[in-house]
């Protein structure tokens, strides 16, 4: 449909109909998009990939959003058929599938282990540097429970295989966070070395389930950046 530029459009949020979340919508010429997948600044052959195939071999309105470190796709959505109580009736919108605790996990145990690849390498300094940068794509992407600095220090202490309260994030969020770790981590180090070294943070996982993490991270649409 369109490429546009982040002049060209507005974003706003809107509250989720069923949970306490709040979802980001894109204006452009009095139609509304509702996002459906973020790529990095290096993967733009992917996302227009993504893009032509909705639009032009599925038939679906969406718009490529081009910005200076990242891409994303939305679809349009109507926001009275998004805001009913069914929500995600509309041509493009995504039902949003309680993720699973397992992938929560392990995008938590990414999120730990890219910080504390910061923190060691790099110095506290850059580890401060990073928290700020985290806040940022919380703050962005409208992730719920990552208000204040105290539940960011949370996520980045907790242990996500002992405790019970894990953030309420569905699979686009998730999608959304392990994209914008890679493209923190690229920033810090300047190549992308350090996943290999963060995805042994996976090890903690219990071996019966650690087939299950990472499997379903190569079948994510990021899944590749950590391969």
């Amino acid at each position: 449909m369109f490429i546009l530029k982040r002049q060209d459009v507005e974003i706003s949020t809107i509250s989720h109909p069923q949970k306490a979340q709040q979802i980001p919508i894109l204006h452009y010429q009095g139609q509304t998009f509702r996002l459906l997948s973020v790529f990095t600044g290096a993967q733009k052959d992917e996302a227009l990939a993504f893009w032509r195939d909705l639009t032009e071999n599925r038939g679906k309105a969406c718009v490529l959003l081009e910005e200076p470190e990242r891409y994303s796709v939305w679809g349009k959505v109507r926001l009275d058929e998004l805001q009913s109580k069914a929500g995600g009736q509309g041509v493009l919108a995504v039902k949003e599938a309680k993720a699973n605790p397992l992938w929560v996990q392990t995008c938590l145990l990414l999120l730990q282990g890219v910080y504390l690849e910061v923190e060691d390498f790099l110095g506290g300094r850059q580890a401060r540097l990073f928290q700020h940068d985290l806040n940022e794509v919380f703050d962005q992407w409208n992730f719920p429970q990552t208000d204040t600095p105290e539940r960011i220090e949370q996520l980045l202490s907790m242990d996500p295989l002992a405790t019970l309260q894990l953030p309420p994030w569905d699979e686009q969020l998730l999608n959304v966070l392990i994209a914008e770790l890679h493209r923190l981590g690229h920033t810090y180090f300047g190549n992308s070395s350090f996943a290999v070294r963060v995805l042994e943070a996976l090890d903690a996982i219990p071996s019966s389930e650690r087939s299950q993490a990472l499997a379903w991270l190569r079948s994510t649409p990021k899944g590749k950046l950590w391969q």
